[in-house]
């Protein structure tokens, strides 16, 4: 019996060297992980096109500006001409957050597009501009599977002495080939 259990530790102790080998000479092999790598996340779908569109318009010169998603009445409507009375300002167009009854131009609301952002950047900068707003903009629309209450938008500005509509039109035809082909 004792020469069995000599025979059987002998054999046990042959088997973990050789473990103890096969771990040193393996390059820490998990062999519970998965065969292939998997990727933790992407990048949005509306992130990467909005990414190609700046990148598209810096290469042109054009500056990024962001502005404040929420605005007052006097960026989003008066600086840019609206008429008191345009529809856009209506409550079944525009998500009002607070209304000033005696001073509309103090009314607080999400913007209804990005040419607030160009009336901002134009309080403190002087021309030339070349400048490109992009960002989230809100209408009280009712939604569907064409329409949202919010969506992307991109809007440029370009103000210098000069500048025509053959300007405009090479800008848009440079950003047409460069994102379309």
């Amino acid at each position: 019996i004792n020469e069995l259990k000599q025979a059987a530790l002998q054999k046990i102790n042959d088997l973990k060297e050789q473990n103890a080998e096969a771990e040193e000479s393996a390059d820490d092999i998990d062999l519970t992980r998965s065969a292939y790598p998997i990727s933790l996340g992407t990048r949005h779908p509306l992130t990467i096109v909005k990414n190609q569109i700046i990148d598209i318009f810096q290469r042109m010169g054009f500056t990024l500006y962001h502005g404040p998603e929420i605005d007052d009445d006097k960026h989003v409507f008066t600086m840019l001409n609206f008429a008191a009375d345009h529809p856009a300002r209506d409550m079944q167009d525009t998500f009002f957050i607070s209304q000033n009854p005696n001073d509309v131009t103090k009314n607080v609301l999400l913007r209804s597009h990005t040419s607030g952002d160009e009336a901002h950047y134009m309080e403190s900068h002087e021309p030339p501009i070349r400048v490109l707003c992009p960002g989230r903009v809100y209408r009280n629309e009712a939604i569907s599977a064409r329409a949202h209450c919010f969506f992307h938008q991109v809007e440029g500005l370009y103000v210098d002495k000069g500048v025509s509509f053959t300007d405009l039109k090479q800008v848009l035809l440079t950003f047409a080939r460069e994102m379309f082909g």
